[in-house]
């Protein structure tokens, strides 16, 4: 689907009430992220469903010490980033 280093837009940002007691940091529609990674995720009606990381958004890991990711239905693909600008971009991002 998605790879590290890849330009993605948000195109659903409508989150359920609540949200923000599992997330600290939300994409909000029409900004362009950079993809962190993309791993096997489960949705709030316990379905398995693709979650996507990105550079510009970290929150704080679950109790069971899982960073809590997205779906990856919620973004749309944009031009792919180079490998040079995804590492300077990466860099000044703390973990």
């Amino acid at each position: 689907m998605f790879m590290p280093g890849q330009r993605v837009v948000c195109v659903d940002d409508s989150f359920p009430e609540g949200i923000r007691d599992i997330f600290n940091a939300l994409p909000v529609k029409g900004r362009e992220y950079v993809v962190r990674d993309m791993v096997p995720g489960i949705n709030w009606k316990l379905g398995e469903e693709p979650a996507i990381y990105l550079v510009e958004l970290v929150n704080l890991p679950n109790e069971h010490g899982i960073e809590p990711g997205f779906a990856s239905r919620r973004f749309a693909e944009m031009e792919e980033m180079t490998e040079t600008r995804y590492a300077e971009e990466t860099d000044s991002v703390a973990y």
